[in-house]
This record gives structure tokens, C-alpha cells and sequence, in this order.
């Protein structure tokens, strides 16, 4: 019998396009050596990536394969402003986590943006409503006050984690869109860098939303939630850092964090609460009382006049170094979680509930559907709709 020869195919890239893909993904040179033994060889252009090699490699590093064809890397800006700071250092290349995030959400609010078009909702009324000349402490109050966030509805709360629980459908319910995941999509295996990004906004008449990076700790989630909502106020999307331990060269920034730490503790009211002596009882009974954790309390004191930069930047550490010896305990413990809980949080609840509602109702092609939701089976669609209470 005549045997068949195979022909194999080898490709020419050039090795700038390699390295942006590595790079991009965020691979180190251990990660690469693992999962592209011969990468170095490619770059080095000793020998040339088959055509199975180099799809291999496309879809390991999430790089759209034409891509990889191309004379230069291309450029990718971020689609929003972004109003991170880093100081005097360049901001680095955004990963494409972080742009297959933007770029998911931003598919998502279109599509929420024609629904509640159909559904006659108005625009929301406080969107674009202040500016940075606003008073931070008065835009604090109408926050709190529309979103019934005050400290006496917040004793109805049983913990942090309740209140940032109750924070989303509050905020959700006045109109915006609420995801927090720390994940790309449904990807468990694509987990985002909370040092890359906290959050971002998206500002729309009809359909703002809010991202909150849910790598991060709870109690820079909570912060960072009201600070994009801060944006949504200012009528600006935004990409931020919402650090509440380093200043920011962005005014829109400073102005976000003013806001979102007046509404979560109003200055007045710690400075009456405070009872002097700053040790880890008092710490905790103030983050008790306010439904929030012991970081945004001590900025709160800074902030006060009770704590100076450099005291506050050395208790913020030390405090910041226990919470993540506790929750890295808590995660040797425990297990992952329920999906179906923690997937309409990913997705914002409202969303979800539109995506699913609409479907049933025959508007949205159910294809359509699983690619919103993040999902490729019927009964992981129904089960989400069980969930959160879609017939």
C-alpha cells in the first residue's frame, strides 16, 4: 500500500507580532516555556511555528489569529479614558483581559441600551448631572439619599458583604447596570489583575454600567463600586484605579474617591463617632457601625485630620497585609462557590434578567442569548433563569 506523505505546513511571522501576543497575554518566560517550548526559536527566527503550532498559540494567548499575519503589532488603545495612575512610570500595554472585558460589557449595554429603548425606560435622570466644581459632601448626600444608603438603612444590613449585597440592587435599581466578576466572562481560567484595574464605567442616557474587578478584596470592591457610580454622576466613562492609599493626577479620580468615601462614611458623622484611641478594637467597631471595612474607615480618619499621610499610608499597609492573611486562610478552607449564585452578580441581575426574560418572550434569539449570558447550554440558561426568578 502506497503510503501518504504529509506535508507540513510552516508559516513566517514576524517576531515582534510573537512577542506582542506573549506579552499581551501576560505570560512571563516561565509560562511561555511551558506552553510554547519553541517560542524562542519562532522569535529567533531559527525555525518557523507550523500552522497547527501557530493556531495553538493564537488561541492559548487569546490573540485573533489574522492578527498574528500582520507586518507590526497593532495598536490597541483601551476604549475609554483611562484615569489610572502610576505615577511617573507609563502605563504599561493593556492586557487582553482586560480588553476582552471592556469589550464584553460593552456588547452587553448595547444590547441593554436597544432593550430598554423598547421598553420605553427614560434616561436616568442623575447621569451627567454634576461636574468636579460639585460639591463632593452635598453630591454624597443626594447619593445616599436616592439609594437609601444612609447609615440608619444600613443597620438592616448584616455585614460587609451584605450591604455590598444590598449596595448593587440598590444601585440597579436606580437605573445602572451592576457586574462584578473577577474573571474574563465565564473563563475560570482567565482570573483579571486586580493591580491592572478596580473598575471601570460606562456611561450611557439609558444604560450606564458599572464593572467592579471581583479579584480584588472585598473592601476595595464596595469603594470602587460607588466610585464608578461617582463617574456615572459626572457623565464620564472612565477606566480607574479607585487607590484609596495613593493620590491620583486625574481630578475626575479625586473627585470619584471624595464622593464615594463621604457616602459610605460621612466625614461628619466619624468625627463625632471616633472615640480617639486608634487600636484594632476601635478599627473594627467603626467598620461595624458603618457596614464597611476597617481600610476605608482609616482613610476616613485621614481624612478626618486623625491620622496623618504618612501614618495613614503605614496603617493602611499593615491593616491591608492582615485582611489578606485572613482571606488567604479563608481560601485554603473553603471551596469555589455556586455558580448560579455568583453568575448574576458576573453579569449584573438586572441584565440577566432582561437577556432571559426577552428570550423566553421570543424577541432574542436563544444563540444570541447563551453569548450574553456567558454560557453554551439550554439547561445552564434555565437554571440562571430559576435562579433569579424568571418564569
Amino acid at each position: 500500500m502506497e503510503e501518504v506523505s504529509r506535508v507540513v505546513v510552516r508559516v513566517r511571522v514576524e517576531p515582534a507580532l510573537l512577542q506582542w501576543a506573549a506579552d499581551r497575554a501576560g505570560w512571563s518566560v516561565a509560562t511561555i516555556e511551558s506552553r510554547a517550548p519553541r517560542f524562542h526559536e519562532w522569535v529567533r527566527d531559527e525555525v518557523r511555528p507550523t500552522l497547527k503550532q501557530l493556531e495553538s498559540f493564537a488561541n492559548a494567548t487569546h490573540t485573533p489569529f489574522g492578527l498574528l499575519f500582520l507586518p507590526e503589532p497593532p495598536e490597541e488603545p483601551i476604549p475609554i479614558p483611562d484615569m489610572r495612575t502610576l505615577g511617573n512610570r507609563r502605563i504599561s500595554r493593556p492586557s487582553v483581559d482586560l480588553l476582552d472585558t471592556i469589550y464584553s460589557c460593552q456588547s452587553r449595554q448595547e444590547w441593554y441600551r436597544e432593550y430598554a429603548k423598547t421598553q420605553g425606560y427614560p434616561p436616568v435622570s442623575f447621569a451627567g448631572e454634576v461636574t468636579t466644581s460639585s460639591d463632593p459632601i452635598g453630591v454624597a448626600a443626594k447619593i445616599r439619599q436616592i439609594l437609601h444608603f444612609g447609615l440608619p438603612d444600613r443597620r438592616a444590613f448584616n455585614s460587609g458583604e451584605d450591604a455590598q449585597r444590598k449596595l448593587i440592587d440598590k444601585i440597579e435599581g436606580a437605573g445602572v447596570l451592576v457586574m462584578v466578576s473577577g474573571i474574563v466572562g465565564s473563563d475560570t481560567h482567565r482570573k483579571l489583575n486586580a493591580e491592572e484595574f478596580r473598575g471601570f464605567a460606562l456611561v450611557d442616557p439609558v444604560a450606564p454600567l458599572i464593572f467592579v474587578n471581583g479579584a480584588d478584596t472585598k473592601a476595595a470592591q464596595l469603594f470602587t463600586m460607588v466610585h464608578e457610580f461617582a463617574h456615572v454622576w459626572l457623565g464620564e466613562s472612565a477606566l480607574s484605579d479607585a487607590a484609596m492609599a495613593r493620590p491620583s493626577d486625574h481630578d475626575e479620580e479625586l473627585w470619584c474617591n471624595q464622593v464615594a468615601a463621604e457616602v459610605l462614611v460621612p466625614l461628619a458623622a466619624i468625627r463625632s463617632d471616633h472615640r480617639g484611641v486608634l487600636n484594632q478594637t476601635e478599627l473594627d467597631r467603626l467598620a461595624r457601625l458603618y457596614r464597611v471595612s476597617t481600610l476605608v474607615v482609616l482613610k476616613r480618619l485621614h481624612d478626618a485630620g486623625f491620622l496623618s499621610w504618612g501614618e495613614y499610608q503605614e496603617r493602611y499597609a499593615a491593616e491591608q497585609a492582615r485582611i489578606m492573611a485572613i482571606l488567604t486562610a479563608k481560601k485554603a478552607e473553603g471551596g469555589g462557590g455556586n455558580y448560579y449564585n455568583t453568575q448574576p452578580l458576573r453579569l449584573s441581575r438586572q441584565f440577566a434578567r432582561a437577556v432571559i426574560a426577552d428570550t423566553i418572550e421570543g424577541k432574542t434569539p436563544y444563540r444570541d442569548a447563551y453569548q450574553l449570558l456567558g454560557t453554551k447550554k439550554h439547561q445552564t440558561f434555565q437554571n440562571l433563569a430559576a435562579e433569579i426568578g424568571v418564569a
